[in-house]
């Protein structure tokens, strides 16, 4: 029982059971209170989610790991970005593109910096795989050219955005780069994506398989409370610092 409590902590396993009542509540209630424990339920279960994801991601070890916990941070973000566009209306039409563009500059400004300063106090010197590290960055590079930078300069239509033939295409475009990335990560040189040097005693113990089933039912249970209780909860600043919080969250978890 205690290796099950030091593996899953409490709260991250009354989180999504608190946030699914507060939504079932929600349906026969409508007033600021309860929207207040809405938005609690909905960071909670942001939180909830994440850490589940890690230890899935713990569990299956690199480079699968980081496309768990990638596929996990993706769904928080794009379903809270998609409830404040339809609460937003024609006013957050471009929410995604500048939310894509902040977390691209709070990534490799902010925490890759944090990263950098707190491995060097604490490790004094730092190594990391340089190929791997080229082809995330190449891969990034291309992808944010494509989607925000080349909108600028077309002029098929007014504005900077691309016409429906041209999202297609860049579509297309972004969709391969990244498998291609993946495959490589995955597959084709999976080497250069995993630790140097890294023993088994510089990581936290790897969680039991009943321990990863439960994170995993949890991590499942937590993305759909997000997708619902993001279209229940309006409040775009609560939201937005919601999506900060997760990436925030991502690097200090264990």
């Amino acid at each position: 029982m205690d290796k099950w409590k030091q593996s899953i902590p409490v709260w991250t396993i009354a989180a999504p059971i608190v946030g699914l009542i507060m939504y079932i509540a929600s349906n026969f209630a409508d007033s600021t209170v309860m929207e207040l424990l809405l938005t609690f339920s909905l960071v909670a279960a942001v939180l909830a989610g994440v850490h589940h994801a890690e230890v899935v991601a713990h569990k299956v070890g690199e480079p699968y790991g980081t496309l768990i916990l990638a596929f996990a941070i993706t769904t928080i973000e794009v379903s809270l970005i998609v409830s404040l566009m339809i609460a937003g209306g024609e006013s957050t039409h471009a929410l995604a593109r500048d939310t894509v563009f902040a977390a691209v500059m709070i990534i490799i400004t902010g925490i890759i910096g944090i990263c950098l300063v707190s491995g060097g106090v604490r490790h004094h010197e730092q190594s990391f795989g340089k190929y791997g590290v080229n082809a995330a960055l190449v891969t990034l590079t291309a992808i944010c050219v494509l989607t925000l930078i080349l909108p600028n300069y077309t002029t098929t239509v007014v504005g900077p955005k691309y016409n429906n033939s041209q999202l297609i295409f860049v579509g297309i475009i972004s969709l391969i780069l990244y498998g291609v990335f993946v495959l490589v990560q995955t597959q084709r040189h999976r080497e250069y994506f995993l630790p140097a040097n890294a023993g088994e005693d510089e990581h936290a113990e790897v969680p039991s398989r009943n321990v990863t089933l439960v994170s995993l039912v949890l991590l499942i249970i937590s993305l759909g409370l997000v997708v619902m209780l993001g279209r229940t909860t309006i409040m775009q600043g609560v939201v937005l610092l919601v999506l900060f919080a997760v990436y925030i969250f991502t690097i200090i978890v264990p």
